[in-house]
């Protein structure tokens, strides 16, 4: 299905890139609120955000202020002029933003999981001109971030945008949420004229890594950014660790480079047909490869052998991950790679082997 877009244009926003929405994590209370709009609205920001409804991982922390912080972003909007939006998971959400006059609304990863939630969403935003974001999943599921999205364009909204904000992991490592970048990178060639924002404060979960996930999102073509930013991060009710002060977010976005996706020369398309030179190579390969993995199919079905030779599928990881690393590759890429080849030459042999 393709969706049925039309650009999220806001009066008084350039349309360049990259949009950005800033504000903190909660509206905790009405002076926070107002003191961080102001001094990001003295910035240059034009759209405020702040979280109205906070469930959290686990009870008993911040929950959020609730309907009451309406009242402080119509303060915001009056008082500075900048557009507000907050995060909605269910209809009440949505009609209590829709009365309070709230510009823009965004759903989280939990809610995009949940189809159930999506649809009651959807049904409450039927007839409404609103512009809406919708975050990843918690899970990297493309299909279900896409089925996000046309739930709420199937309800008459045209003005929609996705926000990356990183995938849960069991396995904590640099980042609090993986970035996975090939997934946005995927729902950009699925639906191209589909807006797409960044959120570094949770993908990075700290704020040092703020900045160079920024740049790294500018660097993929992403559109925009929803930054996490409080007056006094230090002692935010919620995600301390992982918003900036409106000064810094100024700094980060004054050093942000905005390269060009249609300035091309000659070099680069010459470079360009190295690639698909290369790709033509791989394949190539890869088919002989295949072809070989065949043969071994059917020696194994003749001497009935199992498929799977566990300790030949390890040597076989760990010899080319470090191959790729003493060509300049990173150990785990290459291991991935040879993941999915052995994945592909299991099913095939698969094949034979239960061919009467």
């Amino acid at each position: 299905m393709e969706l049925e877009l039309e650009p999220i244009k806001l009066q008084g926003i350039e349309d360049k890139r990259p949009l950005v929405i800033a504000g903190p994590c909660s509206a905790e209370t009405e002076e926070q609120v107002m003191n961080t709009a102001k001094q990001l609205a003295d910035k240059g920001i034009k759209l405020f955000r702040a979280g109205i409804w906070k469930p959290r991982t686990k009870p008993g922390g911040f929950e959020g202020i609730g309907v009451e912080g309406l009242a402080w972003l119509k303060n915001v909007k009056k008082e500075t002029g900048m557009y507000v939006t907050t995060e909605v998971a269910t209809a009440k959400h949505v009609y209590e933003c829709l009365k309070a006059g709230i510009d823009l609304l965004w759903i989280g990863a939990r809610t995009t999981a949940n189809p159930f939630a999506m649809q009651e969403i959807a049904d409450a935003l039927k007839g409404v001109d609103i512009p809406v974001l919708v975050k990843n999943p918690v899970n990297p599921d493309l299909e279900l971030w896409i089925g996000a999205l046309e739930r709420i364009n199937n309800a008459g909204l045209k003005r929609l945008g996705a926000i990356h904000r990183g995938f849960s992991s069991y396995d904590k490592k640099l980042y609090r949420n993986l970035p996975q970048w090939h997934i946005p990178i995927e729902l950009r060639r699925r639906i191209p004229n589909l807006p797409i924002l960044c959120d570094p404060s949770h993908i990075g979960g700290k704020r040092e890594l703020v900045a160079p996930l920024c740049q790294q999102a500018m660097d993929l073509n992403f559109d925009g950014l929803i930054v996490e930013s409080h007056c006094n991060p230090e002692r935010a009710w919620s995600d301390a660790a992982q918003q900036v002060t409106p000064d810094v977010l100024d700094y980060i976005l004054n050093l942000l480079v905005i390269r060009k996706e249609t300035q091309t020369t000659e070099n680069l398309n010459e470079l360009r047909k190295q690639i698909d030179e290369c790709d033509n190579n791989l394949i190539q390969e890869l088919a002989r490869r295949m072809r070989v993995a065949r043969e071994i199919g059917t020696y194994k079905k003749e001497h009935s052998m199992t498929i799977l030779q566990t300790g030949r599928y390890n040597e076989i990881l760990e010899k080319r991950g470090s191959q790729g690393a003493l060509c300049g590759m990173d150990a785990e890429f290459i291991k991935k790679v040879f993941e999915a080849i052995h994945e592909e030459s299991v099913r095939q042999q698969m094949e034979i082997i239960n061919k009467n």
